[in-house]
């Protein structure tokens, strides 16, 4: 079984010092790496959500040793206050959140997250519902989708690799997601291209509007620090600018003020060590930081 291998265990761990604690939540357990560490160092109960159903199975296989001190719900994170009020649960002894993908998910056939394949429009975190890429694709203008790839992507060619898109979509050269790199590709200008795949940005804006996966995510932090226990800690591995600089701002207006006080621990963000970068690549761009309720 070939599990996605988690970044920033170590730090995390640490940072959340789980040992003798209650109920912590992965509120993003994926196949169950950071869950597995957390047990392991002593949190007494962990409750693990994930929006996609099919990395549950592996995380449920990875942890069996644990399956009287972990429990393992489908659902968004947005969704936690319905998911712990259903377990009865006020408040919890500590809460991870990672925002990025896991390689079992980038890696999946079928999936569309690879430009590196010719997989269908898909890029859905979640099968069971909302709309695939290649059906916001069929109707989306070149104005809207240029946005979306700058804003989400922080591509600057977004309007040339926009009219492209749509060009190929209104000729029928659109089908899967190794079309859509090569449009990509033909819409960036050799010189021009930067050291990652010259499609890696306009992907990422892809798969970031149809999973909305920024919508929220302010009020989803806020959320988790109402049920922190008084020092209780909130951490957060984001893996691009636009994530990390919500969960950047939204610590600091938790530190400034509210019903609960809250202090972040990181000034600046903890980054992978080199050693954790040769040996995963995919951990180069991640970012933690970590707050804590103090009263």
């Amino acid at each position: 079984m070939i599990l996605h291998e988690p970044v920033l265990l170590g730090e995390t761990v640490e940072q959340l010092a789980p040992a003798g604690r209650g109920v912590f939540v992965d509120c993003t357990v994926g196949t169950g790496g950071h869950t597995e560490a957390l047990l392991e160092a002593g949190a007494s109960r962990v409750l693990g959500l994930d929006r996609d159903a099919e990395v549950l199975p592996l995380a449920r296989q990875r942890l069996a040793v644990w399956k009287d001190r972990v429990e393992l719900v489908h659902a968004d994170y947005r969704r936690l206050d319905q998911v712990l009020d259903r377990r009865g649960i006020e408040q919890i002894d500590g809460a991870l959140a990672d925002l990025g993908h896991s390689s079992v998910q980038l890696d999946a056939e079928g999936r569309g997250f690879s430009f590196r394949r010719a997989d269908p429009l898909d890029m859905r975190m979640d099968r069971s519902q909302g709309r695939t890429l290649a059906e916001l694709l069929d109707e989306v203008t070149p104005a809207t989708l240029a946005d979306v790839i700058f804003e989400y992507g922080e591509e600057r060619r977004s309007r040339r690799i926009a009219r492209g898109i749509v060009w190929a979509r209104d000729r029928g050269g659109l089908a899967t997601t190794a079309d859509l790199a090569a449009v990509v590709s033909r819409s960036v200008p050799v010189r021009s291209r930067p050291r990652i795949h010259p499609a890696t940005r306009t992907f990422q804006a892809l798969r970031i509007w149809v999973n909305q996966e920024l919508d929220g995510l302010d009020t989803f932090l806020r959320m988790v620090a109402r049920r922190l226990t008084v020092g209780a800690r909130l951490a957060v591995i984001s893996f691009h600018s636009l994530e990390d600089r919500i969960v950047k701002y939204t610590f600091r207006e938790l530190e400034r003020g509210g019903e609960r006080a809250m202090h972040a621990l990181t000034r600046k963000p903890i980054r992978p060590g080199r050693d954790e970068v040769a040996h995963n690549p995919r951990a180069r761009s991640a970012k933690l930081r970590v707050t804590e309720r103090t009263s």
